[in-house]
């Protein structure tokens, strides 16, 4: 990773602003010298090449000073969500086993959106392990129950990530401003944000409170050229009372999860751009993407130097360097890190998404493959419940889960239907095997860091307000 970051640094002259916040432009040279800097510091607590660390900032100016230092350390990074509670870290812990963590304080809650500065914790553990592989990013993809998959990435695999979204058409260039989004700790905006910015030249801007107002404003104010968001982010900025005129708007991408075609056309109704999809895993990285918006309902064509198939309607891509699962990590990983059957076998990932493609090559995504359910002897899409329920006029989000019995989640505002009124809905439009059998109507629900939707049924549960 170190060699990775110096070519990215010197791709551009370093006077060429890079991240633009609080009121701050700041170019790539100051963030060079801030990394080296903060290295200096982490080579001080005695971590160097090979050292692995679990880091749990916010996005931030320091969380992207802290990556990218232990990166040029040779240090492998282990991703985690700045909001876990310490069991949850522990848990982590005893199945990763770093070596040191390093960890954000903050004297209230930790702000939603991008920060300059977090002051830190750097801390040693006598019980961990130097890393074992030439993986150098870790993160953790939840399933529904269970331990997390660890997922890891190596420098060669982010390096190829990067020259992907290089070469597609439309993206951000050299001299032109991005308004990112996107947790700068996950996938999208780390490698399509952090990553190919420093490659492409592109400054980086960040607003100072996640509202559509001031998101909107911060957009004016730097006449922005894109926006990188999730669905949640584009639906926010259309319920503006009022838009500004944004002249140099030409793209708007959204990834995390597919984004509603409803959104996308409010969005493009309101904003004159049209709405594209990036589409990946956090095993492959980006896998299809669509920046013009032209596309929809296609996610987009696969990226450069990406091959997939679908087989028996499921969506696989090819990653012939091996398993990027490690330790014994949720359902679908060995502690040796052999290829397992239910996810990676024979140099292709399972990506459990269904999905078709159209004569030019365009990936249309159809919903998960294990959103099918089995109750007495008949399949459920739980998709296809969530889509009868977004369908009522004052339903804002859905989530529905299977346990026991079919669960709902509903987000509505203060005049939103109560349970009964939704359960009705339900029978006049699904088989009655498919009505959920619990509908549980919430003021929001609860998502990640990213703003992606939580579909683990106990965080959905705990998230029910306990009666007064």
């Amino acid at each position: 990773m170190r060699a990775l970051l110096d070519e990215l640094f010197d791709a551009h002259p370093g006077d060429l602003p890079y991240l633009v916040h609080d009121e701050r432009v700041v170019d790539r040279a100051e963030v060079r010298a801030s990394v080296a800097a903060e290295a200096k510091v982490f080579s001080g607590f005695g971590i160097a090449d090979g050292s692995t660390v679990l880091v749990q900032v916010p996005s931030s100016r320091t969380q992207v000073e802290v990556v990218f230092a232990l990166w040029s350390l040779g240090a492998q990074v282990m991703l985690a969500d700045h909001r876990l509670a310490p069991a949850e870290v522990e848990a982590l812990r005893g199945l990763c086993r770093p070596q040191f963590t390093v960890r954000a304080t903050a004297g209230g809650r930790f702000a939603m959106a991008f920060q300059p500065t977090y002051e830190l914790v750097t801390k040693y553990h006598r019980d961990g392990g130097r890393a074992t592989t030439d993986h150098r990013l870790v993160q953790f993809s939840s399933g529904s129950t269970g331990l997390p998959k660890v997922i890891g990435r190596t420098p060669a695999s982010l390096a190829a990530e990067v020259e992907r979204f290089t070469r597609l058409d439309r993206m951000p260039a050299a001299g032109e401003r991005v308004l990112l989004l996107s947790s700068t700790a996950h996938s999208f905006g780390l490698v399509a944000g952090l990553l190919h910015s420093l490659a492409a030249g592109v400054a980086l801007v960040f607003t100072p409170r996640l509202s559509a107002k001031d998101v909107l404003a911060t957009a004016e104010k730097h006449d922005v050229h894109a926006i990188f968001g999730t669905p949640f982010h584009y639906e926010l900025l259309t319920t503006a009372k009022s838009a500004p005129a944004l002249p140099s708007l030409r793209a708007a991408v959204s990834g995390g999860e597919l984004m509603p075609d409803g959104v996308a056309e409010a969005f493009r109704e309101r904003f004159g751009v049209g709405l594209g999809d990036s589409y990946g895993t956090t095993e492959t990285g980006v896998v299809a993407m669509d920046v013009s918006g032209d596309l929809r309902p296609a996610a987009g064509r696969p990226v450069p130097g990406i091959s997939l198939r679908i087989r028996d309607g499921d969506l696989e891509v090819a990653m012939p360097d091996g398993t990027p699962y490690l330790f014994e990590s949720g359902d679908h990983a060995t502690a040796d890190g052999h290829p397992v059957e239910d996810r990676y076998v024979d140099g292709w990932l399972r990506t459990h998404d269904r999905a078709s493609q159209d004569g030019n090559g365009a990936v249309r995504l159809l919903g998960r493959s294990d959103s099918l359910v089995v109750i007495g002897g008949l399949k459920i899409d739980l998709v296809e419940v969530e889509s009868v329920l977004r369908q009522h006029p004052r339903v804002t989000d859905v989530v529905v889960v299977h346990a026991e019995s079919i669960e709902a989640y509903v987000s509505a505002g203060d005049d939103g239907p109560g349970a009964g009124e939704l359960t009705g809905w339900c029978r006049d439009r699904l088989a009655a095997y498919k009505v959920p059998r619990l509908i549980r109507v919430l003021p929001a629900l609860p998502r990640t860091s990213n703003g992606k939707l939580i579909r683990r049924t106990q965080t959905l549960r705990a998230a029910v307000p306990k009666p007064s």
